[in-house]
């Protein structure tokens, strides 16, 4: 990954290479261009992780390919922000699920191919998810901060071990995006609305988590709509982590 220091005002992957090693996302990664553009994030450099709900709720998302979806969306968006092209994945339901390495060029269907063998689908615990994460990015070594896609279509069966991880992490260059997949209607994502308002510096030295809901059909959200979405709050999280020196400048 390239230092943010050099912070150099060109996407991380150029768009020659991305038509070279996958065509199929030229789209995608033009609309999430557009917003990275937009929320004045060009030339930023960050890993990008995404965390995937595999509870048994979830099933009809895997089968109509709206997850795998996802998956090449943040992937699209991950090559303009870090250059190896490659973006960790988590699994997850009651524990951590499975993890593996989605790789610009060899993506396709991977999502689809490894829920299938992923075998049983249980509960919602965030908080295995959350410190698989946090283990990663550590191991890795980097200093550039992270973008953690966290997609779920409902609360947690442990609210106090999630809240306590997230509270512990606001110290760590992590940004936590929450994407909910469902019915807006539902009292499942009260509990994410809360955590995006946590007490700072209260509870957390910095805001360290955004939350906006997808709906009951996600699959359908235009491209440039879910981008926009995604980093509607990471741009302010970067500078206030930056003041808190939670980041690099």
């Amino acid at each position: 990954m390239t230092s943010s220091s050099s912070r150099p005002c060109v996407p991380a992957i150029s768009l020659s290479k991305v038509i070279e090693r996958a065509p199929d996302l030229v789209p995608l990664y033009e609309a999430a261009g557009s917003s990275v553009r937009a929320h004045g994030l060009e030339g930023m450099r960050a890993a990008v992780y995404p965390v995937l709900d595999r509870s048994g709720s979830m099933r009809p998302y895997y089968r109509d390919g709206t997850m795998q979806r996802l998956a090449e969306q943040v992937l699209s968006l991950s090559a303009h922000l870090d250059d190896d092209g490659i973006v960790p994945v988590v699994f997850f339901s009651t524990d951590v699920d499975g993890s593996t390495d989605l790789v610009l060029g060899r993506h396709r269907g991977l999502v689809d191919k490894l829920h299938e063998n992923l075998g049983h689908m249980g509960r919602t615990n965030y908080h295995w998810a959350m410190d698989e994460v946090i283990d990663h990015y550590l191991a890795s070594g980097s200093s550039d901060p992270a973008l953690v896609i966290f997609q779920t279509d409902g609360g947690p069966t442990s609210k106090l071990a999630a809240e306590r991880y997230l509270c512990k992490a606001a110290r760590l260059p992590l940004f936590w995006q929450f994407i909910g997949f469902g019915d807006p209607d539902a009292n499942e994502f009260a509990f994410l609305r809360r955590l995006d308002t946590l007490a700072v510096p209260g509870r957390r030295i910095v805001d360290n988590a955004g939350f906006f809901h997808a709906g009951r059909d996600p699959g359908a959200v235009e491209d440039h709509q879910l981008f926009d979405q995604l980093l509607q709050e990471f741009p302010q999280w970067v500078a206030a982590a930056r003041a808190a020196r939670v980041v690099g400048p």
